[in-house]
């Protein structure tokens, strides 16, 4: 047989595959969704009551989200808090919205959403945006090789290639840092200056690290107090590599976001900018879980609940 004619499929290995029978199996109903963020957020049961102040059963009551205390009646909530908080769409349309954007690699519409779902354009892009809040990750990046970078999103440039003309509001700058064969975070900045770029390495870089750049001028003051080891690509004299000084990952990062935005959303605007750069940070954070992503996304529920 020739080797064109020889097809190679990549399949999720078995142990993180999450199928939408699994789905199904485990979330048939509202009921089940209710139940599962309820034992997310009182792992030891619902147990205190809140008026009575001692231990009691408490019961589901028929035809609410809440549970109530068999000796008071009090009502306690589980999605108080959450971004299911004063729904009115079926919590299980939630989950399968959290499953099909888990379920993707590089993410899905709010109009695919609604394709899926049934409900309004309107209703699945509140969905959408309300999911992405759970998202947003504030990391402490502790890989000790870091790589640094900035690049340009969103709207159409002016004056040809090349960095954005001084006043081109048109482009929204963003800052990638990522850790070698680790985690990254993404920041849309107002500017590429030293107070953005330096300020945001200070942040989420520990000291002591080794730290990649190119050879912008906004990255002179790095070292510091911080005393990083700083090293740099010179990317205008056409020079990539040289060992192992390079950003070839943190552009690698930046690849997997502009095709995932460009393929799926087409574009975006500054507003919301940063939500989609969250959702591509988490996705690339956990890109070793296959489509078990759903569970991280889900988890994210309880610990985000006020």
């Amino acid at each position: 047989m020739a080797r064109a004619d020889i097809k190679v499929t990549q399949s999720i290995p078995k142990h993180l595959r999450y199928t939408i029978v699994d789905f199904n199996r485990e979330f048939p109903n509202d009921d089940a969704c209710l139940s599962h963020i309820a034992q997310e957020r009182f792992p030891n049961g619902v147990a205190a009551c809140e008026k009575c102040k001692v231990d009691r059963k408490h019961y589901r009551v028929t035809g609410r989200t809440a549970y109530a205390c068999d000796h008071c009646g009090n009502h306690i909530y589980p999605l108080a808090g959450t971004i299911f908080e004063k729904t009115t769409t079926s919590l299980r349309l939630w989950f399968y919205a959290m499953y099909l954007m888990g379920s993707t690699r590089c993410g899905i519409s709010a109009k695919q959403i609604q394709r899926e779902t049934g409900v309004t354009y309107k209703t699945a892009w509140r969905m959408f945006r309300q999911i992405r809040t759970l998202l947003s990750e504030d990391l402490q990046l502790e890989g000790p090789l870091v790589e640094a970078d900035e690049t340009y999103m969103g709207g159409k440039r002016k004056g040809g290639t090349g960095r954005p003309m001084r006043g081109d509001k048109q482009k929204t700058p963003v800052l990638g840092i990522v850790e070698r064969k680790g985690r990254a975070v993404a920041k849309a900045i107002d500017a590429v200056n030293a107070k953005n770029l330096v300020g945001n390495i200070h942040k989420h870089v520990l000291p002591n690290s080794t730290v990649y750049t190119d050879e912008l001028a906004s990255y002179n003051t790095l070292p510091g107090d911080r005393q990083y080891n700083h090293r740099r690509i010179y990317h205008s004299a056409k020079v990539y590599v040289i060992g192992d000084i390079h950003t070839n990952t943190v552009e690698g990062f930046w690849s997997l976001i502009k095709r995932g935005i460009g393929g799926v959303y087409h574009a975006v605007s500054q507003k919301y900018l940063q939500s989609y750069l969250d959702e591509y940070s988490f996705r690339y954070n956990r890109r070793d879980q296959g489509n078990l992503l759903f569970k991280s996304i889900l988890e994210q529920v309880s610990q985000r609940a006020e």
